[in-house]
This record gives structure tokens, sequence and C-alpha cells, in this order.
């Protein structure tokens, strides 16, 4: 049973200039933790410790600092109030027990206060709303009060020790149907349930006050968070969630952790070893010191105990988001950039070098996303505005020694797509095997990447589908429309398979990797770009000017509501048309326009054609994410392109997606579908058959149909697969030039005529197939042949195959096997051993060349003796062959002794 903690973690939440570090600082000092009331103008607050921060007024990375409230020990965290910061401030959510969310009392409900409900809402992160500058001239504490419960929710409840009891009863028992029963029968709401209440986020405490000058307000508030948060119970197994990463004055990298379960000791060994994990991927590292800071100072301990906040020292592999022990890793955030920048270094930098140094400052700063475009041999890193890359040079300069300028900012797009596709990954270079089908489905908009499988364990086993799910996880999939990365997809495993003998766990991750590719090269896919909301704020007589720019800029918006003399429009417009906007409405309102702008997500681009032609990002030819897969044949590895790839699969998944509302294709002629040319003499219908049993009609392959289909959706529907019919029909293909060269006497005859061997087999195949009665294709490579068409012909009762160029006979009987197995009894005749285990795989029988010529020798054999039977005597006689009373009869007419009828049936 969980205990509760007596450790509380709290973090302090505010847009820019809301008095968010003076609270901090009023909080401490009430709380007698630091004896000297420091003030962010005159640049010694507590926790302002970065040079920076003090400079420019502003807090940049989150700080904690301690303090005793009552029985409980509260780690405070004091999280960054600019909007280019507030990625910083998101990563500390995940490991707050309660927030302090402070609000202007002169400004208000800003846009980014809302961004800060919202990712509260996001976390379950109880919250407790401060409303500072309440002595400012002009604030109302009731007009706030109402603001808050418009704006944020309708459970913004005034606390304050003057309220009004009547309607703080009141406004408690509205917020939950049992607390409202209680509340008619008694008349008042328990302590405990106010509790409760505030732990499900079903109530939200407000006070307000001055932290600079009017204390009393933030003792209340001190008082209320004593007195109605609960303490939340941890188990006693071992869990924490890293929440920040960074760096020391001497350089020794500290992972920022809350522990969640148990206790963490000091030499303490710590994993992120997970069950089905790729080994190559596991670390193991001890704790080498635990620090809990306050300010810029720390001390050391031996034990940090759960529900605690600290540094760890010796961490070398951890990230932000990261769960140990118990605990679970985090999912993606909200808040990300929409910028990319090229990082442009001065001549003569080293750029490699230089890229390494700024990948450990991506440690720290993740949503830097530092990449290398190796297509431009350039350095870019997704940034949240100018704020920011002002402090990021300084930071470069201080910590590199590096002047380093940004280049022209670009929109971060990203991909989905709107149809369902299965996407097929192989990997099998010699010694290696995997291969990965998945289920693409679109998600709803904002949902992000999702993952799950539907693979049966007798198909796959449950590690490899483990690693797999791994494998989608750790990557940022690339689209094939500009390369940028995808979102808001469901994607599903639902078959695999693996070698007992040669898979390993990297073998998982190339097919993996390449099924993503080769499912998004099928499917519709489509280009999304950052939108905004916004609310701008201009004069009434300036409202037709930015009502016109907001349809230029290809926004939308609602009626316009007055304010007095201002006039409020809120709408959503896209991020790359209103870079820059904040300078025009200042301009023609005069310095009396605002314009507050959130991230809304992503939606389909405005001018989707325009931007993919100006990328002009060829997916086939990005080497690093290849959309084809790697198959096997004669010990080494081919590629086969990513529209090819289903010829060659080797396993089937039973996934079939069925079209609704969209054309059929009629089916297309043999000629059509290959280019072949056919030689005389052979029956067009005969071909058509040999065609579609050899590789299927050209519409029984939905799905498969190219990456830009328009039209109606698709049905999914998964089928386990269906256990083999029974056979129907044999077909039995031979490897040709495998077979002349294993027969004796056929390889000397191929010594001094080819043709003439060729020729002598099909003879031998055609009399073989006359006793078999099976479908015998004989298939000859080609593929050397430069412009070589391929030629299927019928030679008397069986099919010859030319390879066309490029393709050997073995790949043809691979793919036709693939086609064949499913339905039908095949068996291929090669001594090709490697041959024979990929045949196998696919389900067909094997046949070596030696047991190909006793077959043949047994069926020559057994045909003589029939011969032999029904011919007794040494010469061959007309009546010989007649049934035996037709024989008699015609015999004695021969003699004379009976007369032919004549017309009338008389003799």
């Amino acid at each position: 049973m969980d205990q509760p903690s007596r450790n509380l973690v709290i973090g302090i939440l505010a847009p820019v200039d809301a008095g968010k570090t003076t609270l901090a600082e009023s909080i401490l000092y009430n709380c007698k933790s630091i004896r000297k009331w420091g003030r962010v103008d005159n640049k010694d607050a507590f926790l302002d410790t970065y040079e920076l921060e003090k400079s420019r007024g502003i807090t940049i990375f989150a700080k904690q600092a301690e303090f005793d409230l009552g029985e409980r020990h509260v780690n405070l965290l004091d999280t960054p109030g600019h909007v280019d910061f507030s990625a910083e401030m998101e990563r500390t959510l995940q490991v707050l027990d309660a927030a302090i969310l402070v609000i202007s009392g002169a400004d208000g409900v800003q846009g980014h206060v809302i961004t800060l409900w919202r990712l509260l809402q996001r976390y379950e992160v109880p919250a407790f709303i401060f409303v500072n500058k309440m002595d400012q001239p002009g604030t109302d504490r009731a007009a706030r009060l109402r603001e808050l419960q418009e704006k944020l929710s309708e459970h913004c409840i005034d606390f304050s020790e003057d309220r009004d009891e009547e309607v703080f009863g009141e406004s408690l028992a509205m917020c939950d149907e049992v607390c409202l029963e209680h509340y008619l029968e008694t008349g008042e709401v328990e302590e405990r349930e106010i509790r409760r209440l505030i732990r499900e986020r079903k109530a939200f405490p407000c006070h307000f006050g001055s932290a600079l000058k009017e204390p009393e307000g933030v003792q209340e508030l001190l008082a209320t968070i004593d007195r109605y948060l609960e303490s939340p119970g941890y188990g006693e197994v071992f869990g924490a969630k890293v929440f920040k990463i960074t760096r020391d004055a001497q350089g020794t990298r500290l992972t920022y952790l809350k522990v969640t379960g148990g206790r963490l000791k000091v030499k303490q060994l710590l994993t992120n070893r997970r069950e089905g994990m790729d080994e190559d991927a596991v670390w193991e590292e001890k704790a080498d010191q635990i620090r809990i800071y306050s300010g810029a100072g720390f001390r050391t301990v031996d034990e940090a105990e759960a529900g605690s906040v600290c540094a760890v020292t010796g961490l070398t592999k951890t990230f932000s988001g990261e769960g140990l022990g118990a605990e679970a890793s985090s999912g993606m955030p909200i808040l990300e950039p929409v910028l990319t920048y090229q990082i442009q270094l001065p001549e003569g930098c080293d750029v490699h070098g230089m890229f390494v140094k700024l990948s450990q400052l991506e440690e720290e700063i993740p949503e830097l996303h530092i990449a290398w475009q190796e297509e431009l041999q350039e350095i870019h890193a997704q940034v949240m505005g100018e704020v920011q890359i002002e402090i990021l040079k300084s930071m470069i300069a201080e910590r590199y020694g590096v002047e380093v300028e940004f280049g022209q900012g670009s929109i971060v797009y990203k991909e989905t797509i709107c149809n369902a596709v299965e996407g097929v990954g192989h990997f099998e270079p010699l010694r290696h095997y995997a291969e990965v089908h998945l289920l693409l489905e679109p998600g709803e908009p904002g949902s992000g990447l999702q993952f799950g499988s539907a693979c049966s364990e007798d198909i796959l086993d449950k590690n490899w589908q483990r690693l797999i799910l791994t494998h989608l996880e750790e990557k940022k999939h690339r689209g094939v429309l500009t390369g940028s990365e995808i979102t808001d997809m469901r994607i599903t495993l639902v078959a695999g398979r693996a070698h007992v003998k040669h898979t390993e766990g990297g073998d998982f991750r190339q097919s993996t990797y390449r099924a993503v590719r080769q499912g998004l090269m099928q499917a519709e896919n489509v280009l999304l770009e950052p939108v905004y909301e916004f609310r701008l704020e201009v004069p009434n007589d300036r409202v037709g000017r930015a009502l016109s720019d907001i349809q230029k800029m290809q926004g939308s918006f609602e009626p316009p509501v007055q304010e007095g003399e201002i006039s409020v429009i809120v709408g959503q417009a896209p991020v790359s048309t209103m870079g820059g906007y904040q300078a025009e409405v200042t301009a023609y309102s005069r310095g009396t326009g605002h314009l507050f702008c959130t991230l809304k997500g992503y939606e389909p681009c405005h001018n989707a054609e325009e931007v993919i032609e100006s990328i002009g990002y060829a997916p086939e030819l990005d080497l690093e994410n290849p959309t084809g897969s790697v198959f096997c044949t004669h010990g080494a590895g081919f590629v086969v392109p990513w529209d090819e790839v289903p010829d060659y699969m080797h396993v089937d998944s039973g996934l079939r997606l069925i079209q609704r509302d969209l054309p059929q294709p009629e089916p297309e002629s043999p000629a059509a579908m290959r280019n072949f040319s056919v030689g005389s003499g052979v029956d067009d219908k005969e071909l058509q058959q040999i065609f579609q049993r050899t590789y299927g009609g050209s519409g029984s392959k939905d799905g498969w149909n190219g990456r830009r289909r328009t039209g109606g959706g698709e049905k999914v529907v998964y089928r386990a697969p269906k256990p083999a019919k029974e056979p129907e029909e044999e077909y039995l293909l031979v490897d040709g030039y495998n077979i002349i060269f294993s027969w004796d006497e056929l390889r000397e005859l191929a010594a001094e005529n080819i043709e003439a061997a060729r020729g002598l087999l099909m003879d031998i195949l055609c009399n073989y197939q006359g006793y078999r009665k099976c479908t015998l294709i004989l298939v000859y490579d080609a593929y050397k042949v430069k412009g070589n068409p391929g030629e299927i012909t019928k030679y008397n009762n069986i099919y010859v195959v030319y390879t066309k160029e490029a393709e050997t006979a073995d790949q043809y009987i691979e793919k036709t096997v693939h086609q064949l197995g499913r339905h039908y009894r095949v068996t291929v005749a090669t001594s090709d051993a490697l041959e024979q285990v990929i045949i196998l795989g696919q389900g067909g029988e094997r046949m070596s060349a030696a047991g190909l010529k006793e077959e043949v020798e047994r069926a020559g054999a057994e045909i003589s003796s029939l011969c032999r039977k029904r011919t007794p005597g040494t010469k061959n006689y007309l009546f010989d062959h007649l049934p035996e009373g037709m024989a008699d009869w015609m015999e004695e007419i021969r003699l004379g002794r009976r007369q032919w009828p004549d017309k009338s049936g008389e003799q």
C-alpha cells in the first residue's frame, strides 16, 4: 500500500512579467528559507543564478529551492515565464504535485496564461491561482475572479480569508455531485472533500495580493496549500522520473529527477533496461553523488526518499522525460518549436567537432533538435523565438568560445496520411533476417504517433514484438513529401518473421524503419503546417485593416467584440503568414494594439504544393531513410524498390484494405502488366492464364496502387492468416541452367552447344510433364542480356521463361513461389542450397537436381513398362491396340468369315 510522503514538489508558473520570481522570493522569505529578500530589478534574486538571467531580468532555466511548510518539506521549482522558454517549463510539469499559477492583476488572463492552463490540465496537476500586483491602480478583485471563471474554469473559487462564506460553500458544492448532495443535507462541505476536489482538479483555490508589497496574500496562499493540498503516496519499489539535464560550473553532467518510489542511494546501480529491449540500447550506471539544490548552492545526501527532487552525477545516458525503475517514460511534449534555423559557424571552425558540442547542448535543451543536414552540409536547430536565439548565442560563446550566428528561420513542417496502408520492411543481407508488416492509419489531429501490436505470438515471439515497438518509438520518422517528421498516425504491428539462427536486434531496426517508409510511399500523404491561435486587440477604427490582414494571411476569425474603445478579434492563422505581424500591429495602431499568439497545433498546409516544390525532397534518394528492402539470393543481398517489395515479401499478414468509393481499374492485359515479348504460336488465353497464375491479376492488389491516390477512404479489415488449402493443382518450377550444369550428359553437351543442351532438357521435361500432368515452368537466366524485356513461350506442353534484364532465375522463382504457394502445391527443382532454404521459407517444396533426374528416369521407366505391357509381341500390328472383342471381329472380316455390314445393317 502506498504511504503518504512528507515531501511535496510545487512549481510556480506564470507569463512573463507577472511577478513569478518575486512571489518565489516572498514564499522563501516568509518560510524563513532565505534571510534576505532579493529582487529581480536589483539582480540579487535567490533563484536567478545564471548571469544572463540577472542581466535580462527573466527566468531562463527552471530552478530549485527548499522550504518547510508546516510538517512537510517542499521542493519549489521556479519555471521560465517567457514563451521562448516554455518548453523548459513544460518539462517540470511531469514531476509536480501541485502548481501555483501567477497572473498579473493588471494584465488579466492573457494568451500564454491559457496555454499554461491547458498544460496543467494535460498533465493533471492540481492548481492554486495567485493574482499578483493587485496593488496597482485600476485592479478589481471581483472583475478578475469573473474573468478567471469565464476563461479558465467556472470552478475558480475565492479562498481569501475575507471571503463570503455562503458563496464559498455554494461554489464548492457545485463542483461535484457528491459534495452537492452533502451540502444540501448538512449545509457545509467537509475539509476532506475540499482536499479531494483540489486533488481531482474540480476546484481551484484563488488568492489575491501583491508579492512585493502585501505579504498577507502570500501567507494566505501558503496556509491554503498547507491545509488543503494532500501529500501523494508512493510505493516501496524504486522509481524515478528524469525532468532536466544540465551541467555545473565544472562541466559535471547533472541529471535532475524526482524519486517516485522507494529510495535512491549513493552508488546505487541505475539502468534503463526494459523487457524486450535491444541490448545495444541498455545502459547501467552508478549514482556517484546525490545533490539537493537550493538556488545556486547544494548539499549532498546519502539517499533521497520518495517524493524528493535531486540532481545525480555519474549518469551519462539519461534524457529528459525518461523513466527509471518502476517509472514509465513520458510521452511527447506539447510545446515544440515551429521555426528551424541554420547555425552559421565562423570561418575555419571545425564543423563536425562543433556538431558534437551542440549535441551536448541539446541534452539540456531537447527542443533544439540539433540536426546535421547531409545534403546541405549544414547544422540546423529548432528554436522557439528571437529571445532564445540571443540566449543560445551567448551560451555557445561562453561555453565553447565560438561566436555563431543564426540564419533565416524557416517553418517546421510535419506530415501525416489520410488513408490506411500496409507497410512492409524486409532486411536480409547474408546471415541476417527480419521482416515486419505495419498497419499505418491516420490518427486524430494533435494525437502524435501511437504504437501498438495486433500480431499473434504464434506468428512472432513477444520479445521481437516489443523490440519492434521500441524501434518505432526511438526515432523521428521522416515523411516522403518534404522529409519532415511524421505525426498524427496509428502504427500497428500486424505480422513479422524472424530466423532462429540469423536474426539479430539490429535486423528488426532496419526492417521496421523500412516498413514505415514503404507504407508512406504508398499512402496519400498530407503536409501539415503550424497554426497560431491569436487574440488581436486594436482600436475600433482599425478593425477593418485587421480583418483584411487576417484574410490575406489565410486566417479565420470570430466576429470582433468591442470592449470600450478596443475591439478584440480571436481566430487562427498559419505561422508562416503571421511572422512579424506584431510590428505591423504596433505601427498601424500607433502603439495601442496588441497581438497574443499561442500555438494551436498542426493543420493541412494552405500552400502545400508550393512548399513541396520549393523543398524538393526526393524520398528514394534519401540513403539515411531507405524506402526499399533488402532480400537475399545466391548468398548476397540485393535491394528491392518499395513498389516491388510486396512481390518478394515472405509473410502474408492477413491484412486486407478494402477500398470504398474508389473506381476499380480495368484488368490490364498481360503485355501491360509486364513488358515481355511473346513468341508466336502461343494462345492468348493460355498466356493470360499463366500470367494470372504467376503474377496475379492487376486488380487484386488493393493498397499497392501508388502513393498519391485520391477519392474515398478505406475500410480496414484484419483477418487472421487462413490455413493452407488442399492442393488443387501442382506446379513444378525448374532452374534450367542449374539442372543443365548438374546433369553430366547435359553439362557435356552444353560445353559443345548450349542451345542443344537447352533443347534436350526441354524435350526431357515435356516427356516428364506428360507423365506427371503438372504445370511445368522451365526458367532460364537472361538477366545479362542488355535491354532484354523477358520472354514467356509455350513449348509443347510446358512453359519456358527467359528472365528480363537484371532479373535472375532465382528472383523469378522466389517471386512466383510466393504468389502460387498460397493456393497450389509448388515444387522447385534446383541444387542451389541457399535458394532451397528460401523456397522452404516461402512454403514451397524442394527437389534437388539429382532428385529431378531420378524422377525423370523413374517416369521414363514406368512409361516404357506400360508400353511393354500393352504390346507383348515383338512387332507392332494394326489390331493390337483395338479392344479385345473388336480385334477378333476385325480378324474374322479379314479372313473372309464375315462380311462388312451394308448401310441397312445386314451382313
